[in-house]
Formats: structure tokens, C-alpha cells, sequence
């Protein structure tokens, strides 16, 4: 059927023979359970309600799911250099798209954080900007050698910067936060100075407060969020605590499939709250197993990173890996209302075109750079 001998030298079989097994079956088990999900959850009644086919939604997902794998593979398969060679346009045209999204972006429930072409899906640029963002400051840190070690951290630190201002405008606070810990993840395992790293810290705390002080009109919200979760009788806290509500109700062993109400309630639960969701039709031990999933990725790639003497390699590991469990266990903590609402999709399996495309590059990206001839490769430079 399929040779994937040492005599077979096609790219398909050498990628086959060094690929890490276990990771890949693990990001394939994850988008596979977010379209069983997906099934789940987009049921009739959301159909319904979009005046749409039964399935639409589902029927979607699944089509997004069949790129977002073809998009891992095709990631994953590529040489090494060719990925860092085409890095910088791919994070300038990222950029690009992002400085739209204020021109020419699309509103939704008072957020402008997605833009849409003609003949082309409405899409969120920030997904595409995560892991170029993640790339490029391991570039600039590691392998700009000739310049000045403060100097690349400075230049890190302003792309971040411009980032973070276009996330702010849209607003999406979420997302700025979640970068921002993975470029401090990225910075202190590069060895940067710690007294210099708190002070950033900081200088980062007082201009988010200044934010919701002096802009209220624009980021009220944010301490609107913060007030209602420390005292959840004041303001709206309706989606937490219905979300709340469905996890306690599904127990350890949940309701039944298709037997949760949360998705008939809560807008978006498909996406924002899909841990709610599984909880309450699957119960906490199937959402317990899906966290075992990302802690099992994070530990396969950690270990790779332990043996790894390449610093760009390294660097790239630990900053796609912070995004990608930071992410995951902010979704899981807003969820259970042990975060305050951020809106952070879970990556592979809420439904969303975008979070789904972005988890593709992502996990793409890891399984590249966790092969076993680009790990033998860099240990040999």
C-alpha cells in the first residue's frame, strides 16, 4: 500500500520515518474530537435559529478540520530552512492584515477583530500573527548574532509592542495577554536579565490599569469583567454562570450526548465555551482526558527541547508551546470561572475557521521542528 521504507526517498516517506509519532496522533486526536464535538454541540436548534441546514455548522468545521490537517502536513514536511528563509513575509503580510482590521475589519457584538476579502471566509488575523509572531522573535533574538543582545530584545519587544497596540484598538485583551506571556516565556529562557524582566512587568501592570482609567469609554469592559468576576452578584455574569451551572451539572460522567442545554442558552458556547459544553454532556473525566492530551504534548516537546542545541529551535519550541497551554488553560479557567471572561477560543476544538487554521500552523510548526533529522541536523551544527 503505502512504502515508507529507507529505500523510499520521497519527502512523504522521510517525513513519515522522522515525525514524532505520538505528537502527531495527539494534534490529530484533538481536532478529531473537536469535530465529534462540533457535531455535538452545533445541533439543530443553532441550525435552526441561522435558518440554515441541520448540519451547517457541523458541515463547516468539517471542512475547515480537512485543511487545518492538510495545513499541518504540509507545515510539517517542509525543510527546516525554507520555513525560517520565508518567515519574514509571512509575518510582514500577518502584520499587514492586522493593520486592516481597523480600515476594513468586520464588527462583531462591538469587537473588530476580523477582516473579509471577496470571494474569500471572514477570518481573524491575530491567528496567523500568533506563531509568525512567536518565529520571528526567536529570529531576531538568536540568529541576528552581529547585532547587540539588548538591541534584539528591544526589536522583539517594539514588534511586540505595535501588536499589542492593533490588538488593543480592536479590543482584544485576551489575545494581548496571551502574547505577551509567551514573549516573556521566550525572553527568560533566553537568559535575559530578571531585574530588568520585572521591571517590564511592571511598566506592563500600570499601563494596563492606566488603560481602563483614562479610556474608560474604550475599556470599561475590562474592569466591568473583573468586577463582576470578584463579585459575581454585581453586573453581567449570565454566560459564566450558566457555564458554570452545565460543568457542575454533567458531573464526572456527564448527561449524555446531546443532552446538554448550555449550547441552547449561551451564544457562541460552541466556541468560547466548548469545555462547558463537553463537561456537561461528556462529563469532567472526558474534559480531564483532553487536558492530558495537551500535557502529554507539552511534555513530548519539552523533552526535545532538553536535547536540542540549536537556541532557535529551542526558542521557537518554548514560545509555541507556552501560546498553545497558556491558551488552553485560560479557555479551561474562564470555563470554569476561575479567570474572568476573555472570549479565548480552546485550540482544536472550538469551532472557528481561524482558531482552527491557527492551531494548524502551530502544531505544523512543532512537528517540524521536532523531527528527528532537524533535531540530528541542529545537534550537529
Amino acid at each position: 500500500m503505502f512504502n515508507f521504507s529507507r529505500e523510499n526517498t520521497s519527502n512523504l516517506a522521510k517525513w513519515w520515518r522522522n515525525v514524532d509519532k505520538q505528537i502527531l496522533l495527539s494534534f490529530i486526536l484533538l481536532f478529531l474530537l473537536g469535530l465529534f464535538f462540533s457535531f455535538s454541540s452545533t445541533s439543530s436548534l443553532v441550525g435552526e435559529k441561522l435558518n440554515k441546514e441541520t448540519y451547517y455548522l457541523f458541515l463547516k468545521h468539517l471542512i475547515f478540520v480537512l485543511i487545518s490537517l492538510f495545513l499541518l502536513i504540509f507545515i510539517s514536511i517542509q525543510e527546516n530552512k525554507k520555513i525560517i528563509k520565508l518567515l519574514t513575509p509571512f509575518f510582514i503580510i500577518s502584520i499587514v492584515f492586522l493593520f486592516l482590521v481597523p480600515l476594513i475589519g468586520v464588527e462583531v457584538k462591538g469587537s473588530k477583530r476580523w477582516i473579509q476579502f471577496l470571494f474569500f471566509p471572514r477570518f481573524q488575523p491575530i491567528e496567523l500573527v500568533k506563531p509568525m509572531f512567536i518565529l520571528f522573535v526567536a529570529k531576531t533574538i538568536i540568529l541576528n548574532d552581529k547585532m547587540n543582545i539588548y538591541n534584539r530584545y528591544a526589536i522583539s519587544f517594539f514588534s511586540l509592542l505595535i501588536i499589542i497596540v492593533l490588538l488593543v484598538n480592536q479590543p482584544d485583551l485576551g489575545q494581548s495577554l496571551l502574547l505577551i506571556l509567551s514573549w516573556l516565556a521566550m525572553i527568560f529562557v533566553s537568559g535575559f536579565n530578571m531585574f530588568i524582566l520585572i521591571i517590564l512587568g511592571l511598566i506592563s501592570i500600570t499601563v494596563f490599569i492606566g488603560l481602563i482609567y483614562f479610556l474608560p469609554s474604550k475599556f470599561g469592559y475590562i474592569f466591568s469583567r473583573l468586577q463582576t468576576f470578584f463579585n459575581p452578584g454585581e453586573g453581567d455574569n449570565f454566560q459564566s454562570q450558566k457555564a458554570l451551572d452545565a460543568i457542575k451539572q454533567g458531573g464526572l460522567t456527564g448527561q449524555g450526548m446531546g443532552e446538554g442545554i448550555l449550547k441552547e442558552k449561551v451564544p457562541e458556547a460552541h466556541t468560547d465555551y466548548i469545555v462547558a459544553v463537553i463537561s456537561e454532556e461528556f462529563g469532567a473525566l472526558f474534559v480531564l482526558f483532553i487536558i492530558i492530551i495537551f500535557l502529554y504534548i507539552g511534555y513530548r516537546v519539552l523533552k526535545k527541547t532538553i536535547i536540542i542545541n540549536n537556541e532557535f529551535l529551542k526558542l521557537t519550541l518554548i514560545g509555541l508551546l507556552t501560546l498553545l497551554i497558556t491558551q488552553t488553560f485560560i479557555h479551561i479557567g474562564v470555563n470554569a470561572r476561575l479567570l474572568p471572561t476573555t472570549g479565548m477560543t480552546l485550540p482544536f476544538l472550538s469551532y472557528g475557521g481561524s482558531s482552527l487554521i491557527g492551531s494548524a500552523i502551530v502544531s505544523g510548526i512543532i512537528l517540524n521542528f521536532t523531527r528527528k533529522d532537524v533535531l540530528r541536523d541542529a545537534n550537529n551544527d
